[in-house]
Protein backbone atom coordinates (compact mmCIF):
# COMPACT_ATOMS: atom_id res chain seq x y z
CA UNK A 1 0.00 0.00 0.00
CA UNK A 2 1.08 3.59 -0.54
CA UNK A 3 -0.37 7.09 -0.28
CA UNK A 4 1.11 8.30 -3.58
CA UNK A 5 -0.36 9.60 -6.84
CA UNK A 6 -2.97 6.86 -7.12
CA UNK A 7 -4.42 5.30 -10.27
CA UNK A 8 -7.27 6.80 -12.35
CA UNK A 9 -10.36 4.57 -12.51
CA UNK A 10 -10.17 4.26 -16.33
CA UNK A 11 -6.55 3.04 -16.12
CA UNK A 12 -7.04 0.55 -13.29
CA UNK A 13 -8.22 -2.41 -15.48
CA UNK A 14 -5.12 -1.99 -17.68
CA UNK A 15 -2.28 -1.37 -15.20
CA UNK A 16 -0.77 -4.82 -15.83
CA UNK A 17 -0.80 -4.42 -19.63
CA UNK A 18 2.52 -3.91 -21.42
CA UNK A 19 3.53 -0.26 -22.10
CA UNK A 20 0.63 1.20 -20.08
CA UNK A 21 1.58 4.36 -18.16
CA UNK A 22 -0.30 6.95 -16.19
CA UNK A 23 2.27 9.61 -17.17
CA UNK A 24 2.02 9.77 -20.96
CA UNK A 25 3.98 12.99 -21.43
CA UNK A 26 6.91 12.79 -23.84
CA UNK A 27 9.55 13.33 -21.15
CA UNK A 28 7.85 10.89 -18.73
CA UNK A 29 8.84 13.04 -15.73
CA UNK A 30 7.89 10.22 -13.37
CA UNK A 31 10.06 7.79 -15.34
CA UNK A 32 9.38 4.26 -16.56
CA UNK A 33 8.45 2.60 -19.82
CA UNK A 34 5.27 0.87 -18.66
CA UNK A 35 6.76 -2.63 -18.48
CA UNK A 36 7.31 -3.14 -14.74
CA UNK A 37 3.83 -4.27 -13.73
CA UNK A 38 3.53 -6.51 -16.80
CA UNK A 39 6.72 -8.25 -15.66
CA UNK A 40 5.35 -8.56 -12.12
CA UNK A 41 2.13 -10.17 -13.39
CA UNK A 42 4.04 -12.64 -15.57
CA UNK A 43 6.42 -13.65 -12.77
CA UNK A 44 3.59 -14.10 -10.26
CA UNK A 45 1.57 -16.20 -12.72
CA UNK A 46 4.63 -18.35 -13.47
CA UNK A 47 4.61 -19.24 -9.77
CA UNK A 48 0.91 -20.12 -9.83
CA UNK A 49 -0.17 -16.89 -8.17
CA UNK A 50 -2.35 -13.86 -8.79
CA UNK A 51 -1.75 -10.12 -8.56
CA UNK A 52 -4.35 -7.38 -8.25
CA UNK A 53 -4.41 -3.60 -7.94
CA UNK A 54 -6.87 -1.19 -6.37
CA UNK A 55 -7.03 2.57 -5.89
CA UNK A 56 -9.63 5.10 -4.88
CA UNK A 57 -8.35 7.48 -7.56
CA UNK A 58 -5.79 10.19 -8.21
CA UNK A 59 -3.95 11.39 -5.14
CA UNK A 60 -5.39 8.61 -2.97
CA UNK A 61 -2.65 6.02 -3.18
CA UNK A 62 -2.78 2.45 -4.43
CA UNK A 63 -2.78 -1.10 -3.11
CA UNK A 64 -1.15 -4.05 -4.85
CA UNK A 65 -1.78 -7.56 -3.61
CA UNK A 66 0.10 -10.70 -4.60
CA UNK A 67 -1.20 -14.14 -3.67
CA UNK A 68 1.09 -17.15 -4.03
CA UNK A 69 0.33 -20.82 -3.28
CA UNK A 70 2.22 -22.26 -0.33
CA UNK A 71 2.61 -25.59 -2.13
CA UNK A 72 1.83 -26.98 -5.57
CA UNK A 73 0.65 -30.54 -6.26
CA UNK A 74 3.46 -32.60 -7.75
CA UNK A 75 1.34 -33.42 -10.82
CA UNK A 76 1.00 -29.71 -11.60
CA UNK A 77 4.74 -29.14 -11.85
CA UNK A 78 5.71 -28.79 -15.49
CA UNK A 79 8.79 -30.56 -16.77
CA UNK A 80 10.77 -28.32 -19.09
CA UNK A 81 11.28 -29.65 -22.60
CA UNK A 82 14.89 -30.37 -23.59
CA UNK A 83 16.49 -27.24 -25.01
CA UNK A 84 17.73 -27.23 -28.57
CA UNK A 85 21.49 -27.16 -28.94
CA UNK A 86 22.77 -23.76 -30.06
CA UNK A 87 26.13 -23.39 -31.77
CA UNK A 88 28.45 -21.16 -29.68
CA UNK A 89 28.65 -17.56 -30.93
CA UNK A 90 30.76 -14.50 -30.20
CA UNK A 91 28.23 -11.98 -28.90
CA UNK A 92 28.69 -8.34 -27.93
CA UNK A 93 26.09 -6.94 -25.49
CA UNK A 94 25.72 -3.13 -25.52
CA UNK A 95 23.52 -1.51 -22.86
CA UNK A 96 24.05 1.52 -20.62
CA UNK A 97 22.15 -0.34 -17.88
CA UNK A 98 25.13 -2.19 -16.41
CA UNK A 99 23.04 -4.73 -14.47
CA UNK A 100 21.00 -5.62 -17.55
CA UNK A 101 24.10 -5.96 -19.73
CA UNK A 102 26.00 -8.11 -17.24
CA UNK A 103 22.98 -10.33 -16.55
CA UNK A 104 22.43 -10.94 -20.25
CA UNK A 105 26.15 -11.67 -20.74
CA UNK A 106 26.04 -14.27 -17.96
CA UNK A 107 22.95 -15.92 -19.45
CA UNK A 108 24.65 -16.13 -22.84
CA UNK A 109 27.77 -17.63 -21.29
CA UNK A 110 25.66 -20.27 -19.52
CA UNK A 111 24.51 -21.29 -23.01
CA UNK A 112 28.14 -21.68 -24.11
CA UNK A 113 28.54 -18.40 -25.99
CA UNK A 114 31.61 -16.18 -25.74
CA UNK A 115 30.26 -12.78 -24.80
CA UNK A 116 31.42 -9.31 -23.84
CA UNK A 117 29.34 -6.54 -22.25
CA UNK A 118 30.03 -2.82 -22.82
CA UNK A 119 28.02 0.15 -21.64
CA UNK A 120 28.30 2.91 -24.23
CA UNK A 121 28.27 3.70 -27.92
CA UNK A 122 31.98 4.49 -28.23
CA UNK A 123 32.92 1.30 -26.36
CA UNK A 124 30.71 -0.66 -28.74
CA UNK A 125 32.39 0.77 -31.83
CA UNK A 126 35.86 0.09 -30.40
CA UNK A 127 34.98 -3.43 -29.21
CA UNK A 128 33.82 -4.61 -32.61
CA UNK A 129 37.37 -4.37 -34.00
CA UNK A 130 39.04 -5.94 -30.94
CA UNK A 131 36.44 -8.56 -29.90
CA UNK A 132 35.21 -9.30 -33.45
CA UNK A 133 31.70 -10.48 -32.54
CA UNK A 134 29.38 -12.38 -34.86
CA UNK A 135 26.30 -10.89 -33.19
CA UNK A 136 25.70 -7.54 -31.48
CA UNK A 137 22.80 -7.11 -29.04
CA UNK A 138 22.46 -3.33 -29.10
CA UNK A 139 20.35 -1.14 -26.84
CA UNK A 140 18.60 1.71 -28.66
CA UNK A 141 18.42 4.18 -25.75
CA UNK A 142 22.14 4.84 -25.30
CA UNK A 143 23.36 8.25 -24.11
CA UNK A 144 25.34 10.57 -26.43
CA UNK A 145 24.72 8.37 -29.51
CA UNK A 146 21.58 6.26 -29.87
CA UNK A 147 21.57 2.67 -31.06
CA UNK A 148 20.30 3.57 -34.53
CA UNK A 149 23.40 5.68 -35.21
CA UNK A 150 25.68 3.02 -33.69
CA UNK A 151 24.11 0.45 -36.03
CA UNK A 152 24.72 2.66 -39.07
CA UNK A 153 28.37 3.14 -38.09
CA UNK A 154 28.86 -0.56 -37.44
CA UNK A 155 27.50 -1.39 -40.89
CA UNK A 156 29.99 1.03 -42.43
CA UNK A 157 33.06 -0.39 -40.64
CA UNK A 158 35.29 -3.25 -41.79
CA UNK A 159 33.30 -6.48 -41.46
CA UNK A 160 30.17 -4.54 -40.58
CA UNK A 161 27.96 -5.90 -43.36
CA UNK A 162 28.36 -9.46 -42.06
CA UNK A 163 27.46 -8.61 -38.46
CA UNK A 164 24.10 -9.72 -37.13
CA UNK A 165 22.63 -6.72 -35.31
CA UNK A 166 19.75 -7.25 -32.88
CA UNK A 167 18.05 -4.16 -31.41
CA UNK A 168 17.12 -4.18 -27.72
CA UNK A 169 14.55 -1.56 -26.76
CA UNK A 170 11.80 -0.76 -24.31
CA UNK A 171 9.58 0.15 -27.25
CA UNK A 172 7.97 -2.70 -29.17
CA UNK A 173 5.43 -1.14 -31.50
CA UNK A 174 5.44 -1.91 -35.24
CA UNK A 175 6.87 1.52 -36.10
CA UNK A 176 9.76 0.89 -33.70
CA UNK A 177 10.57 -2.38 -35.47
CA UNK A 178 10.46 -0.69 -38.87
CA UNK A 179 12.76 2.09 -37.64
CA UNK A 180 15.26 -0.50 -36.38
CA UNK A 181 15.26 -2.41 -39.66
CA UNK A 182 15.73 0.85 -41.60
CA UNK A 183 18.77 1.65 -39.44
CA UNK A 184 20.43 -1.65 -40.40
CA UNK A 185 19.29 -4.04 -37.68
CA UNK A 186 18.53 -7.66 -38.61
CA UNK A 187 16.03 -8.13 -35.79
CA UNK A 188 14.25 -6.27 -33.00
CA UNK A 189 13.58 -7.47 -29.43
CA UNK A 190 11.54 -5.56 -26.86
CA UNK A 191 12.72 -5.39 -23.26
CA UNK A 192 12.52 -7.33 -21.05
CA UNK A 193 14.11 -9.74 -23.50
CA UNK A 194 12.15 -12.94 -24.19
CA UNK A 195 14.93 -15.51 -23.83
CA UNK A 196 13.04 -17.99 -25.99
CA UNK A 197 12.84 -15.45 -28.82
CA UNK A 198 16.53 -14.63 -28.39
CA UNK A 199 17.47 -18.32 -28.57
CA UNK A 200 15.48 -18.71 -31.77
CA UNK A 201 17.37 -15.79 -33.30
CA UNK A 202 20.71 -17.25 -32.23
CA UNK A 203 19.92 -20.54 -33.95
Amino acid sequence: CDNGVGIPAELLPHVFDLFVQSDRSLDRSLGGLGIGLAVVKRLVEMHGGRVSASSEGLGKGARFEIRLPVTRPLAAVEVAAPRAMIAPRRILVVDDNVDAAVSLRHLLELDGHQSLAVYGAQEALESVSSFRPEIVLLDIGLPHMNGYEVARRLRACDGGPSLKLIALTGYGQSEDRLKALAAGFDAHLAKPVDLGALERLLT
